[in-house]
């Protein structure tokens, strides 16, 4: 009877759970709240300060800025190109995209990838204005500002084992403004040695996705995770962890071996801790931290202190969190903060004497790439920028090749750190998206970054480790435009390219 009643039990739980995620699902994403309103529409006569500055974004460039010019002429090239444009690029995406997935068809109980749909829509992407800067030295340097709210139907079907799974991207919004540098200029077409493309600001992008034809995007959470999962960071925070007053005695001797940890929310790192101050309930610190910001209006500076112990698990004296909205940028502001055991108001053991902390933050925001940028003389001073965060983003590599194993991962040295991405196993076109950080305290102007693929081989080999090839970069055009995504030949290989994508944000 117990071994039926186990069993039942556990079907039980193997269907309910199931089902009730389904139906809750259906519920919440077919059934539209009662309190549901359409939008009040009015004229923009008839509208108040607040309003005109929540539809301001959406007014084109060349009517907010003089220095815009409206070219309405190209748009109508764009759309009349749009349905050929729309092929061309469709033709382009479905080969490098196969080209990547065929790696891993028969790997992962993958049995196929193919798309079903492929088109970019009807609505093609609109310029609403350009800037163009005159007298730009030995070159044409031009901003567009460009919008692309298209109507996409990109269908990928992805056959795992037996059971094929849709997903499907629709809804694409894009607001970029790039920045344009054609240089140098030449005397034989096409008339200019390079194209330089960079963002004077982080892009807008949203877009839906369906999941077996259901709006996976509706689910809770999920929108948000993966817009701060995208999102670029925005600037430093400055952390000074001061002192800690009374602190609780968790030693037997009446006294505790405090040390703090801290992290920002959301940024899935590791969280930084300062020194361990050893029988002491009034500690000072006075140690100073740099943390990388992504959203200051949601993010939270998460601090937690603990009592040190040789064995065992440290005992937690308390813990505060600091929204970053609480501050001005560039000034320092000082906090002194009792400390809780959690966040939750109605928890009485909040109520306990905890000690306090004593920290003083600051927020300094990158500055607006267009603030840096070249001028329009082309006469900079480079070397007079300051404090900034490089970002290298390894995006991929192709037709890299070891004589005795291809196992490639990418590795970075800069400044004598080294970082790497993950290996993958056995392909020649891997593709690792990964980002890394370096906080530097002047622009790498006279500097290279070395970056090598190696292959490494699992298990005891004679040979566990060797080079697929190399590239030195000189950083000085990342510092010029801040942003650089280009892709090199690699050095000591036959046909080895690598795909990098690298920014410098100035504070």
């Amino acid at each position: 009877m117990s071994f039926l009643t186990v069993l039942l039990g556990f079907l039980g739980f193997g269907i309910g759970i199931p089902l009730g995620i389904f139906l809750g699902f259906f519920t919440f994403v077919f059934f539209e709240p009662p309190d549901v309103k359409d939008p009040i529409i009015r004229n923009l006569r008839d509208a108040d300060t607040n309003y005109v500055l929540d539809v301001l974004p959406d007014v084109p460039a060349w009517m907010k800025h003089p220095d815009f010019d409206r070219i309405d002429w190209l748009n109508k090239f764009v759309s009349d190109m749009w349905p050929y444009l729309n092929k061309a690029i469709c033709n382009i995406i479905r080969q490098s995209t196969m080209s990547i997935v065929s790696d891993y068809i028969g790997k992962f109980t993958i049995k196929s990838v193919e798309f079903k749909n492929l088109t970019l829509g009807t609505l093609p992407p609109i310029i609403n204005g350009v800037k163009v800067h005159e007298n730009y030295e030995n070159g044409l340097l031009f901003e567009p500002a460009v919008r692309w709210a298209g109507n996409p139907d990109i269908s990928l079907v992805l056959t795992l084992l037996w059971l094929p799974i849709t997903v499907q991207l629709v809804d694409v919004q894009i607001f970029a403004a790039p920045r344009i540098i054609l240089r140098p200029l030449l005397p034989t077409f096409p008339c200019f040695g390079s194209i330089v493309m960079s963002l004077l600001e982080k892009p807008h992008v949203d877009f839906g996705l369906k999941l077996m034809g259901m709006d996976i995007m509706a689910i809770p959470g999920l929108y948000q995770y993966i817009q701060r999962a995208t999102k670029r960071p925005v600037g430093i925070l400055y952390v000074k962890i001061v002192r800690a007053l009374k602190l609780l005695k968790m030693d037997l001797l009446g006294t505790s071996d405090p040390y703090v940890k801290l992290s920002l929310s959301g940024d899935g790192l590791p969280a930084k801790r300062t020194s361990i101050k050893m029988k002491n309930l009034n500690p000072e610190w006075n140690e100073e931290f740099k943390l990388t910001v992504k959203d200051p209006e949601s993010q939270v500076l998460q601090l937690h202190v603990y009592d040190w112990e040789k064995v065992g698990i440290h005992d937690k004296l308390g813990m505060q969190v600091v929204p970053l909205r609480l501050l001005t940028p560039h000034e320092t502001k000082e906090f002194t903060l009792n400390l809780v055991k959690n966040t939750n108001p109605n928890d009485p053991h909040n109520k306990k004497w905890r000690g306090q902390l004593v920290v003083k933050l600051t927020f300094n925001p990158f500055k607006d790439n267009g603030e840096y940028g070249a001028e329009p003389n082309g006469v900079e001073d480079l070397s007079c920028r300051g404090f900034g965060l490089l970002m290298v983003t390894i995006q991929s590599a192709e037709d890299v090749e070891g004589k005795h194993h291809t196992n490639p991962f990418a590795l970075i040295t800069y400044r004598g750190e080294k970082k790497k991405t993950k290996m993958i196993m056995k392909t020649r076109n891997p593709s690792w998206n990964e980002e890394f950080q370096f906080l530097l305290e002047e622009a790498p102007v006279k500097d290279k970054i070395h970056i090598e693929v190696m292959s490494k081989r699992r298990g005891f080999s004679l040979r566990p480790q060797e080079s697929l090839g190399y590239v030195d970069i000189d950083l000085v055009d990342v510092v010029h435009n801040g942003h650089i995504n280009e892709r090199y030949d690699l050095i000591k290989s036959r046909e080895g390219v690598i795909h990098v994508d690298i920014r410098w944000n100035v504070i």
